[in-house]
């Protein structure tokens, strides 16, 4: 974060986990808990390697994200919610849940499956 000093507690939120991909990103973790790199890629075929990992150093500095180094050949990093980006579980299916109802109305096809 660039500051200490907020407006409002909304604006933090937002300041942490806004933007394009994140709420993707935790979408993603929420739904398979524990994901490696190429599998983020494969889910989100629109990120760049650079992106993704852009925004999971991101949230790993903010703890929304845990990544885990196994050291072995091939090394092998899985990345998983902390206890905050698990508090985000009920906003993240309260979001998903809105998206249904939303593309229902406006005749939105949506790809994904939805939970």
């Amino acid at each position: 974060m660039t500051n200490n000093m907020l407006n409002c507690p909304f604006e933090l939120a937002i300041e942490v986990i806004g933007g394009k991909w994140k709420g993707l990103i935790l979408w993603h973790l929420h739904d398979k808990k524990v994901l490696r790199n190429g599998e983020m890629l494969r889910l989100m075929p629109k990120i760049t390697q650079k992106m993704l990992t852009q925004q999971l150093r991101e949230m790993e500095k903010n703890g929304l994200v845990e990544r885990v180094i196994y050291e072995q050949i091939p090394p092998k990093v899985e990345y998983s919610l902390t206890e905050h980006g698990k508090a985000l579980r009920p906003i993240l299916a309260m979001m998903s849940a809105w998206g249904v109802e939303y593309a229902r109305d406006k005749k939105i096809v949506i790809a994904c499956d939805s939970h």
